[in-house]
């Protein structure tokens, strides 16, 4: 499915409107003037509202995306889509991430 690129200015969030940031971006590709990021990179989350156990599962801690463009990649990486953010995979809560704001200039594959 085709979407915008995920670059490292996107605003990223968990379910629980906790603010993701990705570890590793891609210099190699860049879209809009910022570095893009691929499949390998985890994100951390930080402010997840969701509450520890018993009252809850969280607070989200780290995320990862399960599937990146089929063909578009960084370094032999699949870079990341906004359309495949529903793919995304926060732990300890099992939640995906959600993509409110990223460039929109560039799509991919």
């Amino acid at each position: 499915m085709p979407g915008y690129l995920v670059d490292e200015g996107a605003t990223v969030m968990c379910a629980h409107a906790g603010e993701a940031k990705p570890t590793v971006t891609s210099s190699k590709v860049k879209a809009d003037g910022k570095a893009i990021v691929t499949l390998s990179s985890v994100y951390t989350v930080s402010g997840c509202a969701m509450p520890p156990p018993p009252a809850g599962m969280g607070p989200c801690v780290t995320a990862q995306w399960m599937m990146g463009a089929t063909k578009v990649k960084s370094g032999g990486e699949p870079v990341l889509l906004k359309s495949n953010a529903s793919t995304t995979l926060c732990t300890p809560t099992a939640t995906p991430l959600q993509v409110a704001v990223t460039q929109m200039k560039v799509k991919g594959q």
